[in-house]
């Protein structure tokens, strides 16, 4: 879609613990409802492969089109995993992948992210995390992307995911230059959000405007709300 005569893409990034909900139902139909209500052309999921052996999806791979529109894009770890340390990417039919690099993120976990370039309206990378549970590990995996960025061309750039951060700048501060930080509510713990942990950073070319996700009462499809900005190019 345009506005203003610039291409306007729609970014969620959305937790999904494995579909796991508050009310403790592993209920994957659930979270396809909620990917479809978000409106979103590009989709980063984190925790969307189980842990244990190959890591299959938590979500059925025969749905995901059916109800989100969505298709997921190719950068499993193998045939069975939607993603890489879980982290996976869906888009709207057309949106292709023209590169790839998967990056292991240093950390007593193991933590990844997935580095994208998509064919959009316009040039796009989409870096796709999930970091650690330690703030010192988190600091060396942002060093660790941002090294891994600057050994590809420029390109206009989202990074977006699960931070597991509430400073910006303190926890943030190694990617707030040259980055932007978008401002983002709470999404943790889902039932009554009072941490930003879920983020969405990008390079200056672009301009996103955040936008509140529905969200309704009682239980919730994951213990993290997503996050959601509409995308334009400066």
């Amino acid at each position: 879609m345009t506005a203003d005569s610039k291409p306007v893409l729609r970014l969620a990034s959305w937790n999904i613990r494995k579909a796991l909900g508050t009310d403790l139902r592993r209920d994957a139909d659930r979270v396809l409802a909620g990917i479809a209500a978000l409106g979103a052309d590009i989709v980063a999921l984190q925790e969307a492969d189980h842990r244990l052996g190959d890591r299959p999806s938590a979500l059925p791979r025969d749905r995901i089109v059916e109800v989100t529109g969505l298709e997921p894009l190719p950068i499993g770890r193998n045939a069975v995993s939607l993603g890489w340390h879980g982290n996976a990417l869906l888009a709207r039919p057309g949106i292709r992948l023209s590169g790839l690099e998967h990056l292991d993120l240093p950390g007593l976990e193991p933590r990844g992210a997935v580095i994208a370039d998509l064919d959009t309206p316009a040039p796009l990378r989409v870096v796709a995390v999930h970091l650690g549970l330690l703030r010192v590990a988190r600091r060396r995996q942002l060093d660790a992307i941002k090294a891994a960025l600057g050994r590809h061309a420029a390109r206009p750039t989202v990074i977006l995911g699960d931070f597991n951060e509430r400073s910006r700048r303190v926890g943030l501060g190694r990617i707030a230059t040259p980055f932007v930080i978008l401002p983002t509510a709470p999404t943790y713990p889902s039932r009554r959000p009072f941490l930003p942990l879920d983020r969405i950073v990008h390079s200056p070319d672009l301009e996103l405007h955040p936008l509140p996700p529905d969200r309704a009462e009682g239980h919730q499809p994951s213990d993290h709300l997503p996050v959601l900005a509409d995308l334009r190019w400066l």
